[in-house]
This record gives C-alpha cells, structure tokens and sequence, in this order.
C-alpha cells in the first residue's frame, strides 16, 4: 500500500505548473529540497552526500526568513529540510519550519531525530505536513553499526518518535509520522522486527527503500546490490498494513535499480525543483553539488527571483539541454519518475486522441 504514491509521484497534481512548462514560459519550482545543517551526528555507511564533508555550516535564519516568504510568493508548494547534514543540529530549526509553513509552503522533515526531542515536537509538530526518520535497523546493534554512532541513539528515537506519536494523537496533528529504513545485506534480516516496531509506536507509514549510488560518494560498498534477493519480503511486510499504519515496499525502485534502465533520454526536471545547500547555494540538481555548472546562485547574494530568472541559470539549462550526458546520472534519482512522465508527454504514441 503506498498511499502516499513515495513510489511514484505527483506531478500530475500540478497541471498549471505543467502547462507553464510545455508553452516555454519561466516555471518556478513546486518543490525544494533545502539543507539547513552541513554538520550531522551520524557517519552513515551508506552516505551518499559523504563527499560534502559534513562541514559545520548553517545556513542564516535571518536571511533564509526572508527567501521563505518570497518563495511563498513565487508559487513553491513545498520545502523538504533535509540534505548533506542532520537539520535539527541547526539551533533555529523549530523557528524555521514554523517561518515555512506562515509563508504558504507545505513543510517535511527528514531526520535521523535523535535530536527531535519532546520539545522541540511540541513546537513544530503542528507545523509539517510530515516527518520522515531514517532508522536503518531493528536493534541498537546493527542500528549503531550502519549509522556508526552511539547503540543509545536508537533508544532516544523510539523515545521521541513514541512521544511524537502521542502528541500528534492528543493535538490531533495531521502531520504524517514515518519511518524509513535502506535496505542493505547489513539490515535485511531486521526488516520485519523493524516493522513491528513502528507499528506498536504509533507510526503511520513504513518505508523499505533501494540504495541507489552517488556518482559522487565515496562510498561504493553496496553498489552491486540486487533486490531480487529480497522481494520475499513484500508478502512478509504486505501483513503489517491496516487502516491506520502501511508499510511501503518500494518494489518498483527496486527493480528500476537491479534493471538499470531509463525509459527517457533527456531529464526534463529541473525545472520543477531545486537544492539550497547549507551555505545558501542553489543548486539546479542535487547530484551534482559542488559542480558549478548546475549553480545558479546563492540566496545572501540575491533574491530567489533574481536568481531563478538571471542569466546564470539560464546559462546553466540551456547547456543542460544541449550537452549533457544522463548516463551519467544517478539511477534512481530523486526525480526518475517524474522524468518517465515528462518523457511521455514530450514524446508521445501514436493515436493519443482516442483516450
């Protein structure tokens, strides 16, 4: 069950934008991956952002305030805080997803929430649509040994997790509470106990994802995973869900990895999102930080607007739509199924008229 279409995407909710798109006119992003923090507390062995240096930078309150309410303005639909470090290691971060949501923009969290303390739920808890935690193990063992951290951080995210849960019932929050666990050989055999966990503390949704390989990371240990291995699991986790807690097998990506194939040729979707680091950059795709070909700008030095509709950026996408390579890309990136949809309407069948 995948209510919540993680295994797909939502695009097609947002026909205006798409229209915009298609006659050539300026399309200003539905969506924003924004990275308050570069620090972060744990050392993942996973980590596909391990090339950015988990660099003690945060970006400016002040300033990111005032881009937040001129994004409002512009159109975006949505800010997920999450990126290259732990977001709730920024000192600021309750205040900023509370500035999010006050300028219109619809607010997500992903979190290792080791930090996402009973506090700090109380204070923004009200405010997101929903919070997502990476916790990639069952146990404190193996928990510690791929987020290389302490066994008693797994201990204090079922405690605030257990406590969010209660708060949202109390409150009667909408804001949707999940779990999300990468699935590894490391892992796999705690997958089910995971499940059982997440249940009995009040999650909504469970998460089992495929890993998918940084171009840039420096870690390569799990690239040649295959998850044919493990789609056994799908029935196993399919008994879990009930009106109130689903477990999301992300099967499709999976099989999108161990197949390695693109049904496109060109990715249309920059567009439709963007990246700000942790300095303030922006970034036209988040695969390539650090490759200023894809930098559009910095939010200290200009407004999003200036930034969006200057030169630089389009520079960037035209060179993007001419010269660039999508075989080097990373398979199954962030915007792979909205690229198997623009695809489509770009390249359509023949007879599309008899619907």
């Amino acid at each position: 069950m995948d209510k919540y279409r993680i295994d797909s995407h939502k695009l097609i909710y947002h026909v205006n934008r798409l229209h915009e798109w298609l006659e050539g006119k300026t399309t200003y992003p539905v969506y924003m991956e924004v990275s308050p923090s570069g620090a972060c507390n744990h050392r993942c062995v996973y980590c596909g952002l391990d090339f950015m240096g988990y660099k003690s930078r945060y970006l400016d309150s002040h300033i990111l305030k005032e881009r937040l309410a001129e994004l409002g303005k512009l159109g975006l639909k949505s800010i997920m805080y999450a990126g290259e470090g732990e977001p709730f290691l920024h000192q600021q971060m309750a205040e900023i997803i509370e500035h999010t949501k006050k300028s219109g923009i619809d607010v997500a969290v992903t979190t290792n929430a080791v930090l996402f303390t009973e506090d700090i739920a109380e204070e923004t808890l009200g405010s997101m649509e929903w919070i997502k935690v990476s916790i990639n193990g069952g146990t404190r063992g193996t928990y510690a040994k791929i987020h290389c951290c302490k066994p008693d951080d797994f201990d204090k995210v079922i405690k605030n997790m257990s406590y969010a849960a209660a708060l949202k019932k109390k409150k009667k929050y909408q804001c949707s509470l999940g779990m999300q666990l990468l699935l590894l050989p490391d892992n796999a055999s705690e997958v089910i106990k995971l499940a059982e966990l997440a249940k009995d503390i009040g999650m909504d949704y469970l998460v089992i994802k495929p890993y998918s390989q940084h171009p840039q990371s420096r870690t390569t240990k799990f690239s040649s995973i295959k998850y044919s291995d493990y789609e056994y699991l799908a029935d196993e986790l399919g008994k879990f869900n009930t009106d109130s807690f689903n477990v999301i097998f992300r099967i499709r990506a999976m099989k999108k990895w161990d197949d390695n194939k693109r049904n496109y040729q060109s990715c249309f979707a920059l567009p439709f999102w963007s990246y700000i680091d942790a300095g303030g950059n922006v970034w036209g795709c988040s695969v390539y930080l650090g490759d200023k070909r894809f930098l559009y700008g910095n939010i200290y030095e200009q407004s999003f607007q200036d930034i969006w509709e200057g030169k630089k950026r389009e520079k960037s996408l035209n060179w993007f739509e001419k010269d660039f390579d999508i075989s080097k890309c990373r398979i199954n990136c962030r915007m792979d199924e909205i690229n198997r949809y623009l695809w489509e309407l770009k390249n359509s069948p023949k007879h599309v008229n008899f619907i």
